[in-house]
């Protein structure tokens, strides 16, 4: 469980610039990337309507590692407010295996990241510390996160992919 909030809290960090992981080799394609040192791409599709325009998300270290401290620093323009109600369209998958499928508050979310709504229009810049628990088991995962406000219009949607290796805490190979 410790992971699947730290999953949140990742995606609530990347969102909070929209609001306020291809890292194993996977090729990204340049047009929808995000800028920095993290996995984090648009979806595919157009964004110029978009309310909210990512500049950087940087990930330290990326990719992300087990039982390691995860240093989240994003920034971002909003266009418009956006106020309670707004909501993300979130889901995890573990290779093929869908883990997570929720619909969650974007307000309660960005408080974990020292936001709340409303967010009002303008730059901001979003830096979080997440420990993330040892025991993840190795694998990728693909995040993909679709936020809109309450009046269904998009704020943005990213993705994300990333790979944990063995190595840490319960499958290490000091067992």
């Amino acid at each position: 469980m410790k992971f699947l909030s730290a999953v949140t809290l990742l995606s609530a960090a990347c969102l909070a610039p929209a609001a306020a992981l291809k890292s194993d080799g996977i090729s990204a394609r340049d047009d929808l990337k995000i800028p920095g040192d993290s996995p984090l791409e648009l979806c595919p599709g157009v964004h110029e309507e978009d309310l909210v325009t990512i500049k950087s998300v940087d990930l330290a270290p990326n990719p992300p590692q087990a039982g390691k401290e995860l240093v989240i620093k994003a920034k971002g323009s909003v266009k418009e407010t956006i106020d309670e109600g707004a909501y993300v369209l979130l889901t995890v998958k573990y290779g093929l295996i869908r883990l997570i499928s929720t619909k969650a508050d974007l307000c309660e979310q960005i408080t974990n990241v020292d936001l709340e709504c409303p967010v009002k229009p303008g730059d901001l810049e979003v830096v979080k510390s997440v420990d993330l628990p040892a025991e993840i088991p190795p694998g990728k995962y693909t995040v993909f996160a679709d936020v809109y406000t309450a009046d269904d219009v998009q704020i943005t949607c990213l993705t994300a992919t990333v790979a944990f290796k063995r190595g840490g805490g319960f499958f290490s190979n000091e067992l």
